[in-house]
């Protein structure tokens, strides 16, 4: 998820009181983002890392040939889409995202417990459903603003469905999803929120986007070596099955981020 458009940032990342809205700033989004901890060393000298190796380096390349050039210049296999109109985001709309959002990372978080052919995945450092429950908590002291309830329907409660399927029918989609998902928060997802929050929460940096006391590369070179093991005792026809999911965790991801343009 990836913002066009440079927007100015809070100086502080502390949360603070509400205060008079500004005048609505409007930004265009080229959606998703796969940057964080798939770059190389400084100085020149190239570090291998898990993401470029095993199953976890195909995976990789599947997902960025579906950004754009805008987004990766250099390895976006899409061209940027033409006449799009301004995102504009809102601060319900925000909550709502947050709100659907923490049912999609509560779900993940209580298959990968429940399965144990998904234990390497436990207690990663990267679950997101709890500091999620405190930014909705949050939501409502500072804004008097109350978690929306979910529809069935909805882009959270309808992509919760699909992943309890996918769990216990396709191992290797549910993993696409999983590395998609959790990867994604952790590039252009923090962006997103940085410039967003700049725009509808006066400059709040939310739960959502910290990691406290945490090294988040450490946490996702230790899952990616944790995939590249899961891969290893899977047959062509299931490592085929979770590259050709990967445009779908895309679209719900998308999905997803519609909310944040909610109406008032």
């Amino acid at each position: 998820m990836l913002l066009s458009r440079r927007i100015p940032h809070s100086s502080s990342g502390s949360r603070v009181a509400p205060r008079a809205r500004a005048p609505r700033r409007i930004v265009r989004v080229v959606c998703h983002g796969h940057g964080h901890g798939h770059g190389h060393g400084q100085s020149g000298t190239t570090v291998v890392t898990e993401k470029d190796r095993g199953f976890i380096a195909e995976m990789r390349k599947v997902a960025m040939k579906l950004h754009t050039k805008e987004q990766a210049p250099k390895e976006g296999g899409k061209e940027t889409p033409k006449n799009q109109g301004p995102w504009v985001p809102t601060r319900k709309g925000y909550l709502r995202f947050l709100a659907e959002s923490k049912a999609v990372y509560d779900a993940f978080e209580r298959l990968v417990h429940e399965n144990d052919a998904y234990a390497v995945l436990r207690n990663t450092g990267l679950e997101r459903g709890q500091s999620l429950a405190e930014d909705l908590a949050w939501f409502h002291r500072t804004y008097q603003l109350s978690a929306p309830e979910l529809k069935e329907d909805g882009p959270g409660l309808s992509y919760c469905r699909l992943l309890e399927r996918l769990a216990k029918e396709d191992p290797p989609a549910f993993i696409c999803h999983y590395y998609n998902f959790y990867f994604a928060h952790t590039a252009g997802g923090r962006m997103i929120g940085k410039q967003v929050a700049g725009m509808v929460l006066d400059g709040a940096t939310l739960e959502f986007y910290k990691w406290p006391g945490m090294d988040v590369n450490a946490a996702l070179e230790a899952v990616r070596r944790s995939i590249n093991i899961l891969a290893e005792g899977w047959s062509e026809e299931q490592r085929e099955r979770c590259l050709v999911e990967t445009e779908a965790t895309f679209e719900w991801s998308g999905g997803l981020l519609k909310c944040i343009t909610a109406a008032e």
